[in-house]
């Protein structure tokens, strides 16, 4: 079947939306379309078997101990049935019954096709088709469409049903990058992942298991089917994915039924919480998960597997911040790579689609640098491929492919590709919501071309490469996050501001507390004892209190404005003071700590403050350096820090190790600003074109 026979039964199909405008929107057209096409094909598939089913059908009816589905199956010859004597051409034929019979017709079908149809939301649709008086022409409609096998092949039928979710999601493109990836962007990362399978793509018989974690409507998995069987046709292609939202699910379970492939292997739930496939291994993984999407509602059971599974589990390497759950679906999905055997056989390749944020967001020892960290200490990323902007329809934010495998060829292992495929693209004709840019033919053609070239030069170190290719080592991208530490210089001085901390201290208002409370026996118990005081008591207690303060205040009021270079002499002028004045001299680390902190000011010339003999670090001053992997780190405090402050020093139990990789840093081309003298030039221009302006105006 040609492809102008496609198209054309995709318009038959869609030209039911001449019928419904008016009574549906636009992008409504799909919830009606899609679910009729299904309907029409599986009628089309079981037709030959009517007759045989509805024998078994027979032979079991009042055999309630026997479930007869499994005969049911095997009657039909496929893995659903319909055990109505009814057709969408008899129900059409009696208008007045349509809705009733239409209901009837659809829940005599097995359970795993009934699923699909109520997905679909598909009895609010007869409701809503019945009340407009559409219902039966709708039907009449899809009754003269041909989607028998013996005319519409399986494989075929995949296109014309792609088709329509393409239109289906072009309509309501203010929402379909949710659960649709531009089928330009899918084959370049079909290119990418399954490329490199030479055995999948030449070898008679071979036998691939792919699986998509996110898989919305099913236009990766059919990609990545259709790319080998178009490479080798006597391949066996199994395709299995999971998705959340109920309508993009019954879409891509559709497409599997209609196809022929086992519509049991698209599971329906959340991917985090409740895995179908997790104790399945599959030889090619490939996703495009929601940016940007927090992961709050299955928060309890990731968070419980991360810290209860470790290694057993999913999660053990680390956990993203709570508002993206990208990282999530890539440590998801590297669980289900196939090891790889003592021979070098099996493993997995996988590619996954993301924004620049798992690049690089946080910092060392951070969930999202542990998860690169573990990646590329595993040697798992093959490579990067940055795309242009606007590619998605519901962001214009540059993405980027990650590849990865844990079969990396012996001269490749330890390295990573990065290539920069930002300047391969072409502007639409229309816009369709964000997407403003597209992947021609031969875009896609360079980039996978330049790819497999760049794969090769990691290998082969006197390949010549190329501009938009870098490859670099596993380590260039993990760093050591160091603590650079000052000491803590004090001068001490007595000021009103100073002298108003020290006596709002906790420890000063504790010794107050002590010397004015043993005078009233009876208010001391109850604050003692910490009972509620009457306003009456409060009042006195803090009468008291401030007494005791003032004392201590006045008695220090004679050193006002002076200034002492070290603690020690500033305690013992104060202490002289406060004795002299007939008082007790506080006494305890509370105090001493309270006193430096409220007398002491930073200077840069200050006295260095000590804690068991060695500098106390200055928490205002410290500072961070990242320093690459390797590296060492006295030598780089010496080197870039030392000239500057001579007395800083790294505190070594703080050190860190991070991962990021800052693509875009690597491929930065400086471009120097333009000459004055040419700015000069243009602005004079910009002002005698204007003066023309202003002249022609006011003739």
């Amino acid at each position: 079947m040609n492809s102008s026979k496609h198209t054309e039964l995709a318009n038959h199909a869609w030209s039911v939306a001449d019928l419904l405008r008016g009574d549906y929107r636009q992008h409504d057209y799909g919830k009606v379309i899609l679910p009729f096409t299904v309907l029409r094909r599986l009628e089309c598939v079981l037709e030959p078997t009517r007759e045989k089913v509805a024998e078994t059908v027979a032979e079991y009816k009042g055999q309630e101990d026997i479930d007869p589905d499994y005969w049911l199956r095997e009657a039909s010859g496929h893995s659903f049935y319909n055990t109505s004597d009814l057709t969408l051409r008899k129900i059409a034929n009696d208008p007045k019954s349509a809705a009733t019979n239409l209901q009837i017709y659809v829940s005599a079908f097995s359970e795993n096709a009934r699923e699909v149809l109520e997905k679909y939301e598909f009895a609010q649709q007869i409701k809503r088709l019945d009340g407009a008086d559409l219902l039966y022409q709708v039907i009449g409609k899809f009754t003269d469409l041909d989607l028998h096998p013996e005319n519409v092949p399986n494989h075929n039928m995949g296109y014309i049903f792609e088709e329509l979710i393409r239109r289906f999601a072009e309509q309501s493109n203010e929402t379909a990058g949710e659960h649709f990836t531009p089928r330009e962007v899918i084959k370049l990362m079909v290119n990418l992942l399954i490329a490199p399978d030479g055995d999948a793509l030449t070898v008679p018989g071979a036998v691939r298991t792919i699986m998509d974690p996110a898989c919305g409507t099913g236009g990766m998995l059919s990609a990545a089917e259709d790319f080998i069987r178009d490479h080798n046709p006597d391949a066996t292609v199994e395709v299995y994915g999971q998705e959340l939202n109920p309508e993009s699910w019954a879409i891509c379970r559709s497409d599997l039924m209609i196809k022929g492939q086992d519509p049991e292997h698209i599971a329906f739930g959340n991917s985090f919480s409740d895995p179908a496939h997790r104790r399945e291994k599959f030889d090619f993984l490939l996703a495009n998960p929601p940016f940007g999407v927090e992961w709050k509602k299955v928060k309890d059971e990731v968070e419980y597997e991360h810290k209860n599974l470790g290694e057993a589990g999913r999660f053990a390497a680390g956990l993203p911040r709570i508002n993206d759950g990208s990282l999530l679906f890539l440590q998801h999905m590297i669980s289900m790579m196939k090891p790889v055997d003592a021979k070098g056989g099996g493993g997995s390749r996988i590619a996954i689609v993301f924004n620049g944020s798992p690049l690089f967001t946080g910092a060392a020892g951070s969930g999202e640098s542990e998860i690169r960290r573990w990646i590329l200490e595993n040697d798992w990323l093959e490579g990067i491929v940055a795309l242009p902007d606007q590619l998605f329809y519901n962001t214009g934010i540059s993405t980027y492919f990650w590849i990865l495998t844990n079969k990396k060829a012996p001269d490749h292992k330890g390295k990573v590709v990065l290539l920069d495929a930002r300047d391969q693209w072409q502007k639409m004709r229309k816009s369709l919501g964000d997407k403003r840019k597209e992947l021609g033919k031969d875009h896609i053609k360079v980039v996978t071309e330049l790819y497999a070239e760049a794969v090769q030069a990691a290998a082969d170190p006197a390949h010549p490469g190329h501009a938009k290719v870098k490859v670099f080592d596993n380590a260039a991208f993990g760093y050591q996050r160091i603590t650079v530490e000052r000491p803590l210089k004090l001068r001490f001085e007595l000021t009103e501001e100073t002298l108003t901390a020290l006596t709002a201290s906790k420890p000063l208002q504790k010794w107050a507390e002590e010397r004015c409370l043993p005078g009233v026996p009876e208010l001391a118990a109850k604050v003692k004892a910490r009972r509620k005081l009457t306003d009456e008591e409060e009042d006195q207690f803090k009468s008291l209190l401030a007494k005791e303060l003032t004392l201590f205040a006045d008695a220090l009021k004679p050193l006002m404005g002076t200034t002492w270079a070290t603690k020690s002499e500033a305690q013992l002028a104060l202490k002289d003071g406060v004795v002299g004045a007939g008082l007790i001299w506080p006494t305890g680390a509370p105090f001493a700590k309270a006193f430096r902190d409220t007398i002491g000011l930073r200077d840069s010339e200050g006295e260095v403050q000590k804690v068991k003999g060695e500098p106390e670090p200055d928490t205002e001053l410290r500072d961070y350096e990242n320093v690459p992997l390797g590296e060492d780190v006295e030598k780089f405090l010496k080197r870039e820090v030392h000239p500057h402050v001579p007395d800083a020093w790294i505190d070594h139990t703080k050190t860190k190790i991070g991962y990021e990789i800052p693509f875009t840093r690597h491929f930065y081309v400086y471009e120097p600003p333009r000459p004055l003298v040419e700015i000069d030039a243009e602005l004079k221009a910009l002002e005698a074109e204007i003066q023309s302006l202003l002249g022609a105006v006011t003739e």
